[in-house]
């Protein structure tokens, strides 16, 4: 088997950031690779709330949307995010049901794009969805989908990160039949 790519081998999430700030030419860079993503007809259902330690205020507010766990360590992190998924198609109104996963490519690419600037990412599932839609008056018909922290990283290294084998993941004729 071919090996991947060191960006996507080196990607890890982790729990400790260094103090070093993110300019802001960086973050919207990031911002404009999950722009760039891949969407069902091109709906790019993602938005995305950036709250970054150069404004405390705005990054204490969505720091409080997260769960007590991950406010422990996220606090650090110089960029926090909130992506949001619209979940109806803008084209007929009808529901997207790709929407969360075409937020998760456009992020996906963003955290892609931080690793080319030295930055990892973390998501996470563990914030209060109906807090931070009434912080920021999300409207009806989009949904919080996760929240990010993104930063240097001050762990060692990503090296423990483990996953499931390729046949775990991958089937062909049947469920389980390894590809």
């Amino acid at each position: 088997m071919d090996p991947i790519h060191e960006l996507l081998q080196n990607r890890y999430s982790p729990r400790a950031f260094s103090d070093r700030s993110v300019p802001r030419e960086t973050i919207r860079t990031l911002l404009e690779a999950a722009r760039w993503a891949p969407s069902s007809y091109n709906e790019q259902p993602w938005r995305f709330f950036v709250a970054s330690k150069d404004d405390p205020e705005l990054h204490a507010r969505l720091l409080s949307c997260l769960a007590p766990g991950n406010q422990d360590w996220a606090k650090n992190a110089p960029v926090l995010m909130l992506s949001v998924a619209s979940m109806t198609f803008t084209r007929n109104g009808k529901q997207n049901r790709h929407a969360f996963h075409d937020v998760g490519l456009a992020v996906s690419q963003l955290i892609l794009q931080a690793s080319v600037h030295g930055l990892q990412a973390h998501q996470m599932a563990g914030f209060d969805a109906a807090k931070a839609r009434e912080l920021y008056r999300i409207p009806d018909g989009f949904e919080p989908v996760a929240a990010i922290a993104i930063g240097f990283s001050a762990e060692a290294s990503g090296s423990s990160r483990s996953r499931r084998a390729q046949d775990e993941i991958a089937f062909a004729g049947t469920w389980g039949e390894a590809y």
